[in-house]
């Protein structure tokens, strides 16, 4: 079955960071008819090892724990065949979900608040970053939030993950993100360091390992938003539902997998700085100490559950510009059985 989006449909979704319709889902498996054959075929292992592919949005430290659940094989040791994949965006991870190139996805909660807005049927069953991973790097000569106005600030998308961060900081502090500040959309965090590096923009919102470098030529933070610890949906775990109820014990498989390697990388550091150095291409041992630090210490959670207060900051700014969104109740795309269940079973005491 195919789907046909209507001219305003295609614009809502682009303005939420969404993209194209759902397709047929895989054949459903038979389904459960008591409470009890339904956690069975949750927990249990598939008869199969299925292969899937998981979208990334982009690469940050974010996927600390997917990266490192491939590296270890945790994903295979837990009878999943998983192709992870950079998809370029939240926009494009979501399109791609919908279009079912890819089975599941690590997203932006905004992106996924959007789509749904929108009806798609899509569900969470994990935030594994429920915080927000940024600092606000200024130049020198800001000092203060209210040296902010009139100056440039760069953002990757508006509505994206690091918009909204930003807007959530600067309005706690004084500061009208749409009055205050020139925003300017740059894309990934790798050019909005580049436009701070070289004068471009006056502010920003980074991550590591490129906070460390911005640092380093004499910028620094006027917030440290992971040390502020507001909740946020900043990575999640998300599928469409048709997919996710003909393969519980698939999607039981990845976050049990994602649990347990993140278990073992708080635990063990080598671990980690080599995910970390893979994934990043990062060679310098005094930065894979500190994205180390950062991602594995203060941002990763042990145990991922998703939570409606994450979601209050994305929902807020995703109805700003998405009528549809306004009054959207984020619990009904939240599923948090499996991060549950695997912690019933001490999966994250691995």
């Amino acid at each position: 079955m195919k789907s046909v989006l209507s001219v305003s449909f295609l614009a809502a979704l682009a303005l939420a960071g969404c993209g194209a319709p759902a397709p047929n889902a895989p054949a459903s498996a038979p389904a459960a008819s008591a409470s009890a054959k339904a956690q069975t075929s949750a927990t249990a292992k598939p008869s199969a090892m299925p292969k899937l592919v998981l979208g990334h949005s982009q690469i940050t430290g974010n996927a600390l724990a997917a990266w490192s659940a491939e590296d270890g094989e945790y994903f295979k040791k837990n009878g999943v065949d998983v192709d992870a994949q950079l998809m370029s965006g939240g926009t494009k991870t979501v399109a791609a979900l919908l279009a079912g190139q890819i089975q599941v996805a690590e997203v932006g909660g905004s992106e996924v608040i959007g789509a749904s807005a929108e009806g798609a049927d899509l569900v969470i069953t994990a935030v594994v970053s429920p915080v927000y991973p940024y600092k606000m790097e200024v130049q020198p000569s800001i000092k203060t939030p209210a040296d902010l106005k009139g100056k440039k600030l760069g953002i990757a998308t508006t509505g994206g993950s690091a918009d909204i961060a930003g807007r959530v900081v600067m309005r706690k502090n004084g500061i009208d993100p749409d009055k205050d500040v020139a925003t300017i959309i740059l894309g990934d965090s790798q050019t909005r360091l580049a436009a701070l590096l070289s004068g471009s923009i006056n502010a920003s919102m980074t991550d590591p390992p490129g906070t460390l470098q911005v640092e380093e030529q004499g910028f620094h933070p006027l917030w440290d938003l992971t040390e502020l610890k507001l909740p946020a949906c900043q990575a999640t775990i998300v599928t469409q539902r048709s997919w996710l109820n003909a393969n519980k014990a698939t999607m039981q498989a990845i976050v049990d997998s994602l649990m347990q390697s993140t278990a073992r990388t708080k635990k063990d550091r080598a671990f980690g700085e080599q995910v970390l150095k893979t994934r990043l291409k990062l060679d310098d041992q005094k930065a894979l100490d500190y994205t180390y630090n950062y991602y594995a210490l203060n941002v990763v959670p042990t145990v991922p559950y998703p939570k409606a207060e994450q979601f209050a900051d994305a929902l807020e700014e995703v109805a700003k510009r998405n009528e549809k969104a306004r009054g959207f109740d984020s619990s009904r795309i939240l599923d948090d059985s499996f991060v549950k269940s695997a912690v019933e079973r001490g999966i994250d005491k691995a």
